[in-house]
């Protein structure tokens, strides 16, 4: 008895870190099929971050 429940725990123990990465990579996938849903109807994703656009003055 004791055997069997050491051994169901060892294995729920191993699962669980497997688990969470299933669960990590559906949540990604389903982030990124609503993404390209909300892109079929015309929204559109802006990054609130922009790159500083140089100048083009020589200074010579």
């Amino acid at each position: 008895m004791v055997k069997k429940q050491f051994l169901n725990l060892l294995v729920l123990t191993a699962l669980l870190p497997l688990l969470s990465g299933c669960w990590m990579a559906a949540a990604a996938g389903a982030g990124a099929y609503g993404g390209y849903k909300m892109k079929e109807k015309g929204y559109i994703v802006q990054n609130p971050i922009t790159k500083e656009k140089k100048s083009n003055k020589n200074t010579e």
